[in-house]
């Protein structure tokens, strides 16, 4: 519309002509929103508000009286508030580039200030405290002219042909230097060692693998040996239990063949054997208890013609005593001795005939008859009995 103003979002609108502005102002500030101008009569002019940058390269002198040149970068802008649109408006609003210049030539001048205060060493160790109070000295410088610094960067900082930066830094680039060299030798023993343990484990990878080789290889020669075997094998295990049966089954034939014998010969025989001791045995018996009877009749006969003669067998025995000189030296009793040895060898003369003839001894009922010790021999013996003597000569 034909007379109404907006500025942009990053501006400062300026009105002069009517009434002055805030605190006194020729102008007044509009931020923010638009406003109707008359024409002719109200003239409108805008101011930036954006970020400005400003370069800083300057040769500076320190506390040592070493001379550095340092480079810096200064980020700043017009203040948001009217006060500093107003006093930066009155500063730059036709010359807005030399907000830069300005604003560069004012933090040189800082500059040289606080490094003349500094040594080398702490300007080199300690940028940010460089730059924290370069800020702080040229804030009220900057408020004045409406301008605020939003930051100060040290760029670079650098001593020429003299080489004390470098003369400084050396025992730390030598340090640096040595850890590096330290970092790269282990590094390289890591990396040998690393290199050696894969060279063991394939070496051990390699060893393991030609053992499972091995035993495969071998296991694989057992089975095809094993399989080669196996038809052999099989056709003699088969053999050995054909011969195993056909042994059996000869054992068992020759088993059924000695019970068939024994039970065509072995037992008939026995059997046979059996009847004729049987029979042996009875015949025996029958033969027996006739002789028995014929005994016990004959016995009798004889025994009555024994003892019909036993006056002449003594008789005769007695005969043998003549013409023997006798001496008796017991008297009586020796005599009955003779007496009683002759007739007990007619006793056993008549057990003997007796025995001869097939009489059982004892027939009789009487035990045999010995002869007394005390008989006389016919050949002029000497015999003693117990306890008396007799001489023959």
């Amino acid at each position: 519309m034909f007379g109404y103003r907006v500025p942009a979002p990053d501006e400062a609108m300026l009105i002069s002509g009517g009434r002055r502005g805030q605190g006194g102002a020729p102008f007044r500030v509009v931020t923010g929103h638009g406003k109707f101008v008359l024409p002719i009569f109200r003239k409108v002019r805008f101011l930036t508000l954006a970020m400005c940058e400003a370069e800083v390269a300057e040769t500076c002198v320190t506390r040592q009286g070493i001379a550095l040149t340092v480079r810096a970068v200064i980020a700043f802008k017009v203040g948001n508030d009217t006060e500093s649109v107003v006093n930066a408006g009155q500063r730059f609003l036709s010359e807005q580039d030399q907000m830069s210049v300005l604003t560069g030539r004012i933090f040189a001048g800082h500059l040289r200030s606080i490094i003349g205060s500094m040594t080398v060493e702490e300007i080199v160790t300690e940028r940010q405290k460089l730059a924290t109070e370069v800020l702080e000295t040229s804030k009220t410088e900057m408020a004045k002219i409406g301008l605020t610094v939003d930051s100060l960067q040290i760029q670079s900082i650098d001593d020429g042909d003299t080489g004390y930066i470098d003369a400084m830094s050396a025992p730390h680039k030598a340090a640096i230097q040595r850890q590096a060299q330290i970092a790269q030798a282990q590094a390289t023993q890591a990396s040998v060692e690393a290199q050696q343990e894969a060279a063991r484990n394939q070496a051990e990878y390699s060893r393991q693998t030609a053992i499972v080789q091995a035993q495969y290889s071998a296991e694989v020669d057992r089975a095809q040996a094993q399989a080669a075997q196996a038809g052999p094998l099989a056709e003699a295990h088969a053999q050995q239990e054909v011969l195993a049966a056909q042994t059996e089954l000869a054992e068992r034939a020759a088993l059924l063949r000695q019970q068939q014998l024994v039970a065509e010969i072995v037992k008939p025989a026995e059997a046979e054997a059996e009847r004729i001791r049987l029979l042996a045995l009875a015949e025996a018996e029958r033969m027996k208890i006739q002789a028995a009877a014929a005994a016990s009749y004959d016995r009798v006969a004889l025994d009555r013609m024994l003892i019909d003669q036993l006056p002449q067998i003594v008789k005769e025995a007695s005969a043998g005593l003549q013409g023997a000189n006798v001496n008796v030296l017991n008297g009586a009793d020796g005599l009955g001795e003779i007496a009683a040895g002759l007739v007990g060898q007619g006793l056993t003369i008549l057990d003997s005939v007796r025995r001869n003839l097939g009489a059982p001894e004892g027939a009789t009922g009487g035990t045999p008859a010995v002869a007394p010790a005390g008989l006389a021999k016919a050949d002029g013996g000497t015999r003693k009995a117990p306890g008396r003597s007799i001489e023959i000569d």
